[in-house]
């Protein structure tokens, strides 16, 4: 693909695996095919595997010496002890140095499927030229010959945890979070505007106001939701002075309760929900960005959500609502890590 100028690249989340290619228009084929012969033909040989366990071991010490990077996952780790999702993606140095030929080779062959998979396409091709292109690089590959069985998450919602951990840093680094219903519930179009109200980018931010411009307690803070196919979460991070931990956490507190208990006037709810949407549509001008969300959004729900259905659902949002997503935020129940 570089030789075209194009990219070939891949990236892990905890449920799923993306291989995409970038590239001129006129190169589909190649990509195609480059993409097919990794996902079905690759060896693994025992070489490159101790090259990369190298690169793999080195990332996991990048995020080492970036708290604010590595909080994310030890928060992850606590709130979903116990089960799958309560591993980093990147794991620990002892499991990256047992990986082996055949270890890989056995992951692929059982989850890498067609029934597992969608094949998704942005640009100017035909729909016909891009189904035989598939078609003929794709259709070699063989479905497994049993089910993996996907192991469903249970969650103490009732458990609160908070820790605290010293690493002697700088500057202290927090995580405040809860376990909210995952991406099949009908309430995560209001949990996203309310994320966004409450955390969002800049002067739209209730707690980049609070914290930030009208008191100067931090340089970081910011809300973010991820939504599995069962669970989700959501999480609220800020950087701030050792002394000043505990006061930011009330603040935090103080703008989540207000969420809850008054109910958004129709003109803040207009004015959040047309500044979300603008968000949406810059970032949808980003065509290889679009192009794996809409590829995700057909994996996951099976279908691809029109504009039109998407803003529908925006406009469907009511005061209320907001009060109902900020409620899985409750201050009382939210748990907390924080690195000082």
């Amino acid at each position: 693909m570089e030789a075209v100028g194009g990219e070939l690249n891949a990236y892990t989340t905890k449920e799923e695996t993306v291989i995409y290619s970038i590239f001129p228009h006129g190169h589909l084929g190649r990509a195609a095919q480059l993409i097919a012969d990794l996902l079905i033909n690759s060896q693994f040989p025992t070489a490159e595997i101790e090259r990369e366990r190298e690169v793999v071991a080195s990332e996991i010490d990048s995020y080492l010496d970036a708290p604010a990077d590595a909080i994310y996952d030890d928060f992850d780790d606590i709130i979903f002890a116990g089960t799958p999702l309560g591993h980093n993606i990147l794991g620990p140095i002892e499991n990256v140095n047992a990986f082996t030929s055949e270890s890989c080779r056995s992951f692929v062959n059982s989850f890498y499927k067609p029934e597992n998979i969608v094949f998704f396409y942005y640009g100017n091709s035909r729909p016909k030229d891009v189904a035989r292109i598939v078609e003929r690089h794709f259709s070699v590959m063989k479905s497994a010959s049993q089910s993996v069985v996907r192991q469903q998450i249970v969650i103490n919602r009732g458990s609160i945890i908070n820790s605290v951990r010293n690493i002697d840093s700088h500057q202290a680094h927090t995580i405040l979070g809860a376990i909210i219903p995952g991406m099949h519930d009908s309430m995560r179009h209001a949990v996203s505007l309310m994320v966004n109200i409450l955390g969002g980018p800049g002067m739209n931010s209730k707690l980049n106001v609070a914290l930030r411009e009208n008191r100067g307690l931090v340089y970081t803070v910011e809300a973010s939701s991820v939504l599995f196919s069962d669970v989700g979460m959501t999480t609220i991070y800020y950087g701030c002075d050792h002394a000043d931990v505990n006061r930011c956490r009330r603040l935090i507190n103080n703008q989540i309760r207000r969420l809850i208990d008054t109910p958004l006037t129709q003109r803040q709810l207009d004015n959040a929900r047309r500044q979300y949407l603008g968000q949406l549509t810059v970032a949808s001008d980003n065509a290889a960005e679009l192009a794996i969300s809409t590829g995700r959004s057909l994996l996951n729900y099976g279908k691809v959500a029109s504009p039109e259905e998407i803003i529908g659902c925006y406009n469907a949002i009511t005061p209320a609502d907001i009060q109902q997503a900020a409620s899985l935020l409750n201050p009382d129940s939210l748990s907390s890590l924080s690195f000082i």
